[in-house]
């Protein structure tokens, strides 16, 4: 039976209904609706996480209308080494970061209070406070919001995959066969477009929920101002004797874990690879003299990029013409 008609799915759906009961139906405070200048965190409580994946079907749900539709078969590149990212096939994978699942579950099995425990943790963008994907991108795709949200803009963007090399985590994702290099130079300029968690900009810009936090039955994640949210986060902290995780990685970031065990030992056990980030120390990426002097060198091309990008995507282009299909 395929995996996303299971049984355990089949609970899974069951657990996130019963959550859009249970969870609150509050929006945000008005103090911190749409793109507010005081920059929102999310404050994710491990201790309290149970792996139900509820939130990663609400992430599902919610922007599916999101999700990349790519045309095949694809462009033949050149060089042949860069490769087709295809997941076209498999959007229902959900232990992975995928261009169809931007959160997933993380297990890690570890000793609490003296006894072996499963702690489940919710994975997704970092969200940073200054991101070295919006930084780095040549075109501009990437960009960080005043609220604190960093998004990837699909018309925009040329899938290079820069922001996942220069992302300490190599969070985002790409698909083949999408986007607009499909109209300039398929067989040359990039390959698709680059997908990650947008922390649904776009709800919390009318001052709902994102649909992870809204959905889930045991209160896991939380978001408010990111100063109030480190302030509750250190306040569990001291209470369970835990540890934080996001306040300095990467020179700070607007996603805040909370663990009674150090993250170390969360590292040492989690499944890591391609799609799974890691939970280790992060030094600021931006804090480099190299990477800021390409920042500056790259803030003005990208603001060209992004406007012939916006001008192609209106005059509405074609395909690009013929497409070979691309050797696996």
């Amino acid at each position: 039976m395929p995996r996303d008609i299971s049984r355990r799915h089949f609970l899974k759906a069951g657990i996130a209904a019963a959550g859009a009961l249970t969870a609150s139906r509050l929006p945000l405070p008005n103090a911190v609706r749409g793109a507010s200048s005081r920059e929102l965190a999310t404050l994710i409580d491990i201790r309290k996480c149970i792996g139900c994946e509820a939130c990663v079907e609400a992430c599902s749900w919610t922007n599916e209308a999101k999700y990349p539709e790519p045309k095949k078969p694809f462009p033949r590149m050149f060089p042949s080494r860069v490769k087709v990212s295809d997941w076209s096939d498999r959007p229902h994978v959900t232990d992975r970061l995928t261009p169809y699942n931007w959160l997933f579950i993380q297990e890690a099995r570890v000793t609490v209070d003296g006894k072996e425990r499963t702690l489940t943790v919710p994975r997704r963008c970092m969200h940073c406070q200054n991101p070295p994907c919006a930084d780095l991108c040549p075109w501009g795709a990437a960009r960080k919001l005043e609220n604190g949200i960093t998004r990837i803009h699909p018309d925009i963007c040329l899938g290079g995959s820069k922001c996942k090399k220069v992302c300490p985590w190599h969070i985002p994702q790409r698909q083949t066969g999408t986007g607009l290099y499909l109209d300039l130079l398929p067989s040359f300029a990039g390959n698709g477009v680059m997908y990650k968690c947008d922390r649904c900009y776009d709800r919390v810009a009318q001052g709902e929920l994102p649909a992870c936090i809204e959905i889930c039955p045991e209160e896991v994640q939380k978001i408010g101002p990111r100063d109030a949210v480190l302030k509750e986060a250190h306040a569990i902290a001291r209470e369970i004797g835990g540890y934080i995780y996001g306040e300095h990685e990467n020179g700070g970031t607007n996603t805040i874990y909370v663990s009674p065990v150090p993250f170390e030992e969360l590292n040492r056990a989690v499944q890591k690879g391609p799609g799974r980030p890691h939970l280790k120390p992060v030094e600021n990426a931006m804090a480099h003299a190299d990477n800021l002097a390409k920042a500056m060198v790259i803030a003005p091309v990208a603001g060209v990029a992004a406007a012939a990008a916006r001008f192609l995507k209106s005059a509405g282009r074609g395909s690009g013409g013929d497409q070979e299909e691309n050797p696996s």
